[in-house]
């Protein structure tokens, strides 16, 4: 397959995280493998406040995997739309508070959308204290919280 557009190779299926795959990095061509591009995680950076709505569907927040929430302003709610299930088959979304989160007075309400379930309701996950986190995972018909701290 030499000289071969990448729209012309086939499809890789069943990825085990050691395959090699090439990285143009600082203009020289080099190698990496799934793996080590997986535990490379940038967090996306939210300020949030009362009464404001963040439809995590956004195309700001595609390729978001890990959001650090901050609270601006005074005391209230605000919520956090997760994407759709179905758009987002094996999706993982972790998100964070800061210490700018008083607790009780400050409330982030992660909250399915479009029929959608969070482990099976579809109730809100409310964030409303500082160093606060949850992850969630996508399987294409519903959100599951696979991880929270409080």
């Amino acid at each position: 397959m030499a000289n071969s557009k990448i729209s012309a190779l086939p499809i890789a299926t069943a990825l085990q995280g050691d395959e090699n795959i090439v990285v143009v990095q600082g203009g020289v061509t080099t190698k990496s493998t799934v793996q080590n591009i997986l535990n490379y995680i940038v967090p996306t950076s939210l300020t949030v406040s009362e009464g404001t709505t963040v439809n995590l569907s956004d195309s700001a927040y595609a390729t978001s995997e890990l959001i650090e929430l901050s609270w601006s302003g005074s005391n209230g709610t605000m919520v956090l739309n997760l994407p759709l299930a179905a758009s987002n088959v094996n999706r993982v979304m972790r998100f964070i508070s800061n210490t700018s989160f008083s607790a009780g007075t400050h409330n982030a309400d992660l909250t399915p959308q479009g029929g959608d379930t969070l482990d099976g309701s579809t109730n809100k996950y409310r964030i409303n204290k500082a160093y606060e986190g949850i992850q969630v995972w996508s399987n294409g018909t519903e959100w599951f919280v696979i991880q929270k701290k409080a």
